[in-house]
């Protein structure tokens, strides 16, 4: 039984005819949100999710998180599926609008993030279907003058006495006209015939067959294309513009001065980029123009000597028994700017009109793109209509919406939809970083080689203190995966020095949970070196109270053959609770005449109840080859504020022959849902790094790896 049954008595279960078709929507006010009255959805927004039952049985759900391949479209259906008893197979799925009602709970907004887009619709769509269940049956009973007991539902159909039988569009009419149950029990596990089943995605056909659209798919009539030309170093403006030549370039309809650069708009995509080429455009490059990686090293270094740093957590007395300790260690580990490099650069297409604006758009942030389109158009926000599209990759950079206000001002400026495509360079260039962070931590063991003090200090710019101005967290996301810490450490301090270095920084999958990781589990092998034990027998050591984490880390290394000869191959291990999930990795390398090669890496996940077992192993999957691409190669370079990777030549992902083999393993569990499509990113550095260490017997505190490496063997 749902632990919201206390709550039913403030919700109500509304009920609205459509005006064609005899559809009827069935809608549902979810905690937090109050009631609302039939009809009044367009002005309070409040409705959490919609089903949408048509009196020809067709079903639509309406799915409120951006699907970027992290399988939303299938998993969040699925959890409404079980509980009204209908087949996956017979839903369609339409993206929610802008609306209060869509509002992630745990994110306070309508945003696709932190990993929590199941944890957040657990129990509320489960309940929604539930509650839809439990009206149409009743309906159904109605007609029949029956106890609503003695119907039966199934694959849409309701059955009753003496082999009556109506489908779901028969009563959805008359179901919308009831209150509002005020007990409904939830399935349990083991009577789930969905969730929890490995079933294919709902959105995979389009994509193969090409019919499914992303942004960067959008026509429109009329449409017009637009190119954006910003400043070569970062954070730079326009001084003086001379566009002559570009608007006599074919097809050029207009060359228009924004406060992020020049926009040409032009009758094809092409048209547009040549007639950029013939801008003459004099910068102020502001005060980037002498910024590169040395210095940025130099501002966190001096910030965090020179700044003790705000207090995270604190257990015991850290500092006091560090210097008390038999042995102590002392280490600072640190991680470069990276970029998001999605597949599909940032792009959006704006229709303005008289009294409104339409956007339709890849985000991850529906109400911020809706308040930025406003803003940038001269609008109300409810004057603006957002259509998500598919999502050509996120990783968090379509969580900032700098590529929207050029297309609004574009399209109302030519009075014809505009698509706005940034190019690779563009997007590479002038991305939202995920911020460089220098981690210094230390480490006391006792006689017999306990670990008793711990200290980290992280300095760091702040993503958040950018994004969100109004945030009265002084650490935000900075302290992810250290501040929850799972080993037993008596004493423990966790402190943050907020340096900003000029560019603006953005959330990248995993965010902070990857440096924090990669410090705190490369440090715990050092720790484990200096107390003379092996590095999987120390951490279960300081996970002795933790069945769960035990389990997982202790599965790895018995998967992974943690211990068993390996001729000419080397392990190293790491653990991370992170989105209330945890995870164990063991990657298995090699290194010959300095050159690495990853052979495999065994993945064990504890992330509670799974919707989708299929969807979670590809998640993991996913993130181990963001994780690797990222340590191994990711590098962002300044040179006088400039950006110096301008695509996958220069920045590299991983490619088809360096892929490990994987060897991912879910644990069955009861606990309730965590979060996976981040999970599985931030141990993979670690655990490269401690196998790097078992192989050659060099610590490598900075990442990239193939940078350290070579200034190992130079």
């Amino acid at each position: 039984m749902s632990r919201h049954l206390a709550e039913l008595t403030r919700r109500r279960f509304l009920g609205a005819a459509a005006a064609a078709g005899g559809t009827v929507l069935l809608a549902w006010t979810l905690p937090g949100f109050g009631g609302q009255q039939p009809g009044a959805r367009a002005a309070s927004g409040r409705l959490n999710a919609w089903l949408t039952i048509g009196a020809d049985n067709s079903i639509t759900v309406v799915v409120d998180r951006s699907e970027m391949g992290q399988g939303v479209y299938t998993a969040l259906p699925m959890l409404l599926a079980e509980e009204l008893e209908i087949s996956l197979d017979s839903i369609t799925i339409v993206a929610a609008p802008v609306g209060d009602a869509y509002i992630n709970a745990g994110n306070g907004g309508q945003i696709t993030g932190t990993s929590n887009s199941v944890q957040d619709a657990w129990e509320k769509l489960r309940l929604a279907g539930a509650q839809a269940r439990t009206m149409l049956v009743a309906a159904a009973a109605g007609r029949w003058r029956v106890d609503p007991s003695l119907c039966h539902v199934r694959n849409g159909s309701i059955s009753g006495p003496a082999g009556k039988t109506v489908t779901y569009g028969d009563v959805a009419a008359a179901a919308a006209k009831l209150p509002v149950p005020k007990d409904v029990k939830l399935k349990l596990k083991e009577s789930f015939q969905i969730i929890g089943k490995p079933r294919l995605r709902i959105d995979s056909a389009g994509k193969v067959d090409g019919s499914a659209e992303f942004g960067i798919d959008v026509k429109l009539p009329g449409l017009l294309y637009a190119a954006l030309v910003q400043s070569p170093v970062l954070g730079g403006k326009v001084i003086a513009l001379d566009a002559a030549a570009a608007e006599a370039a074919p097809g050029v309809r207009k060359v228009i001065l924004t406060d992020g650069g020049v926009v040409i708009v032009a009758e094809h995509f092409w048209q547009a980029l040549r007639a950029r080429d013939a801008l003459k455009i004099t910068w102020d490059p502001g005060g980037n123009a002498h910024l590169d990686n040395a210095a940025i090293h130099a501002m966190l270094e001096m910030a965090s000597t020179a700044d003790p740093g705000l207090r995270a957590r604190s257990d015991g007395d850290a500092v006091n028994v560090l210097k008390s300790a038999k042995r102590s260690l002392h280490s600072v580990y640190e991680v470069p700017l990276l970029a998001h490099a999605p597949m599909e650069p940032m792009n959006c297409t704006a229709d303005v009109k008289p009294g409104g604006c339409d956007l339709y758009v890849g985000t991850q942030v529906q109400q911020v793109a809706q308040m930025t389109a406003a803003k940038a158009a001269g609008l109300d926000p409810s004057q603006v209509r957002v259509f998500t599209t598919l999502l050509g990759g996120g990783f968090g950079r379509r969580l900032d919406v700098d590529f929207i206000p050029a297309a609004v001002i574009a399209s109302k400026a030519v009075g014809a939809p505009v698509k706005l495509i940034w190019t690779r360079e563009d997007d590479m260039t002038h991305c939202t970083y995920r911020p460089p962070a220098r981690e210094e931590v230390r480490g006391g063991l006792d006689a017999e080689g306990r670990l008793i003090a711990w200290s980290l200090h992280i300095t760091s710019p702040s993503i958040t203190a950018r994004a969100s101005p109004s945030t009265t967290d002084p650490f935000d996301s900075v302290v992810e995966a250290a501040l929850n810490c799972p080993y037993a450490v008596p004493n423990f301090a966790l402190t943050y020095t907020r340096q900003e270095i000029g560019i603006d920084v953005g959330y990248m999958r995993s965010v902070s949970h990857a440096p924090n990781c990669f410090a705190i589990e490369s440090f715990m092998d050092e720790l484990a070196a200096a107390a003379g034990k092996d590095p999987v027998d120390f951490r279960l050591g300081l996970l002795a109270a933790k069945p769960r984490h035990l389990h997982v880390l202790r599965t790895a290394a018995e998967r992974a053959g943690w211990g068993l000869p390996k001729p000419g191959r080397h392990q190293g291990v790491a653990f991370m609770e992170g989105y209330s999930t945890q995870i164990a990795q063991v990657a298995e390398i090699s290194v010959q005449a300095g050159e690495l090669k990853v052979h495999k890496i065994t993945c064990v996940v504890d992330c509670g109840q799974m919707v989708n077992p299929r969807i979670v192993e590809s998640q993991i999957e996913s993130g181990i080859v963001f994780g690797l691409t990222s340590a191994l190669w990711g590098d962002v370079t300044l040179v006088g504020g400039r950006v110096q990777q301008t695509n996958f030549n220069s920045y590299r992902l991983l490619r088809g022959n360096e892929m490990p083999d994987l060897d991912v393993h879910l644990v069955d569990s009861d606990a309730a849902p965590g979060g996976i499509g981040e999970a599985a990113v931030p141990p993979v550095a670690p655990a490269v790094c401690n196998a790097i260490f078992a192989a050659t017997g060099k610590r490598l505190r900075e990442l990239p790896i193939a940078r350290s490496l070579s200034e190992y063997s130079a």
